[in-house]
């Protein structure tokens, strides 16, 4: 499956009305803190707080006249679902969200807000995925999938173009990676422009299946740990457009501990004022733990802010001092 940059930027004119062109934001202390130069793409003062409308957004609009009067449904972690809810609304939709019984309170509450009562179904994206899918062909509705669809994948590389105008002189791009879309969507959009640009994607050590996939060169049967970084958890849909675009794009894979990512949570508050969850720090995690590989000027993704306020305050506390945001 290929796609060029045409798409994208034809994906961006497409979602211009539903998103935010959010800020690349300077980090003096993370600069400090690595010796290059760190900017911050807060995907996480994005519509729902998070990347996800870009692809959804995308997706939606280039439904069929026959898809949508079938209707949808999705899985999700909680990020992806908002979007679908979001949009579904605006397009007047039918949908139908599977997600983990494990999924954040916060994320339960915002996609409520928007008339949709979730599915909750298995305690992994996993299990939800595999039910979304078979209740979409029980039920002739059409599966929206969070990562491996063409369109969800390019209207997500809107930001590696945003990226590229605000900073034509990056030489780094570090992005969180669950199944792939979003730094599948970079990716292409940073390689056709600038090949000289590394891509690197991060995952959380608890669940590194892309990570794995790569290192092995097929799919392996990989022992997940509970993980602070949920929106990232879990594995790849067998077949899924995204293995192969990561093989072809990105340049490196680092995992990081879970410490980590709690400590990059709390000093992206207490030195950025950003709110962010585990999947969107993963990115800072990634710095601390790599401070010395850092060199030039690196972009570190921060793809959402939708954690759980209890959680929040217990990581802020435990460094040192409470949040009030």
């Amino acid at each position: 499956m290929t796609m060029d940059v045409k798409e994208i930027a034809d994906a961006r004119t497409a979602i211009n009305s539903y998103v935010t062109r959010t800020p690349l934001q300077s980090s003096r202390y993370f600069s400090a803190a690595t010796g290059g130069r760190v900017y911050l793409k807060l995907e996480n003062l994005q519509v729902t707080n998070s990347f996800k409308i870009r692809g959804v957004a995308n997706k939606l609009i280039h439904l069929t006249e026959q898809e949508k009067e079938r209707g949808i449904v999705t899985a999700s972690a909680g990020n992806h679902a908002q979007a679908v809810a979001i949009g579904a609304e605006r397009l007047n939709l039918r949908v139908k969200i599977v997600i983990p019984t494990t999924t954040p309170t916060i994320k339960l509450d915002k996609i409520r807000q928007h008339n949709v009562e979730p599915i909750l179904h298995g305690e992994i994206y996993d299990e939800a995925e595999r039910y979304a899918i078979t209740l979409s062909k029980q039920e002739g509705l059409t599966y929206i999938s969070p990562y491996n669809d063409h369109y969800v994948i390019a209207g997500h590389g809107t930001i590696g173009l945003e990226i590229l105008e605000d900073l034509p002189t990056v030489t780094t791009i570090l992005v969180p990676v669950g199944g792939g879309g979003l730094i599948s969507g970079i990716a292409v959009a940073v390689k056709n422009s600038k090949p000289q640009v590394k891509v690197i994607g991060v995952q959380s050590e608890a669940s590194p299946v892309m990570y794995e996939f790569i290192k092995a060169g097929r799919l392996v049967n990989t022992q997940l740990r509970e993980s602070i970084a949920d929106g990232l958890y879990g594995g790849v849909e067998e077949g899924s457009m995204t293995i192969e675009m990561v093989r072809n794009y990105v340049d490196d894979f680092w995992l990081v501990k879970e410490g980590t990512i709690r400590r990059a949570i709390s000093l992206l508050w207490r030195e950025e004022r950003q709110v962010v969850e585990g999947a969107g720090a993963v990115t800072i995690a990634a710095l601390l733990e790599n401070a010395k590989a850092i060199s030039g000027h690196t972009v570190a993704t921060i793809t959402g802010g939708n954690i759980d306020n209890q959680l929040f305050q217990e990581i802020i506390s435990q460094e040192g001092g409470r949040a009030s945001a």
